[in-house]
């Protein structure tokens, strides 16, 4: 499954490399299981956080994205015009 690194971060499609990082520490911060509730698996959130920016952050994994993102869009909207 597609997983939407944009919004896993909380940012735009157009977020600039300064905000894709902003956003990647604050996300890190309020889910970083040393200051967080114990039994509650912030290890599952932090992975997703981790991997959407590491692809993001690199202009070239970026760009290969991008790629995939905009043709996932496509399948998406095709699939909700035949319904």
């Amino acid at each position: 499954m597609f997983k939407d690194y944009y919004k896993i971060l909380e940012v735009s499609q157009n977020a600039t490399a300064d905000e894709i990082k902003i956003s990647y520490r604050n996300l890190a911060k309020k889910y970083h299981p040393d200051s967080n509730i114990p039994n509650f698996n912030f290890n599952a959130i932090m992975q997703e956080i981790n991997e959407a920016y590491e692809v993001l952050k690199d202009d070239n994994k970026r760009k290969n994205y991008n790629s995939q993102y905009a043709n996932e869009l496509n399948k998406s909207r095709d699939l909700n015009n035949r319904g």
